[in-house]
């Protein structure tokens, strides 16, 4: 019996240890990922790279490099030079929260959250159909995967840009 629950103890442990080796930051989640190439390199040209591989709670809404790509031609070219740097920094920080919010965290409604661009707000809505994220264009995007846990919060996978401006509308 000792033995087995020896065995038992040592495989417990073996599973931590690989957990905690497999442990990734939100950056080392996206840049392991083909479906984040444009953010990663967005996040990289706007310095936040450091700030979101830190330590902390983060909720990232990621948009999907087919959601960067729905953007007008050139804008993300535009948007990735140097002296666009201040920008694309306020495009990216629209899509953080500083505490980590999962979907089972947010009520079956509509609310407003204030990401780390203080100035601008989100209007999240979650009911039967998902989660919905409204930005200052009135479109909506779309989580379309929800909760992946990373060390120092959480990614929900976009389908849209949000771009901050006025105030969104939230029922």
């Amino acid at each position: 019996m000792k033995l087995l629950i020896k065995k038992t103890l040592a495989a417990s442990l073996i599973a931590l240890s690989a957990t905690a080796a497999n442990a990734a930051s939100i950056v080392d989640i996206a840049a392991n990922d083909d479906r984040f190439t444009t953010l990663v390199a967005a996040v990289k040209a706007a310095g936040l790279a450091e700030t979101l591989a830190g330590k902390g709670h983060f909720t990232v809404f990621a948009p999907v490099n087919a959601a960067f790509d729905a953007l007008p031609a050139g804008t993300v070219a535009t948007l990735l030079k140097p002296g666009n740097k201040g920008k694309l920094t306020d495009i990216l920080l629209y899509h953080v929260d500083d505490r980590k919010l999962t979907s089972g965290m947010l009520p079956h409604a509509s609310i407003y959250i204030k990401p780390i661009l203080a100035s601008n707000r989100l209007c999240i809505t979650k009911d039967k159909s998902g989660v919905t994220i409204g930005d200052s264009t009135g479109e909506l995007a779309n989580v379309v995967i929800a909760d992946i846990k990373a060390d120092n919060g959480v990614i929900h996978v976009v389908d849209k840009v949000l771009l901050p401006g006025s105030r969104p509308s939230c029922h």
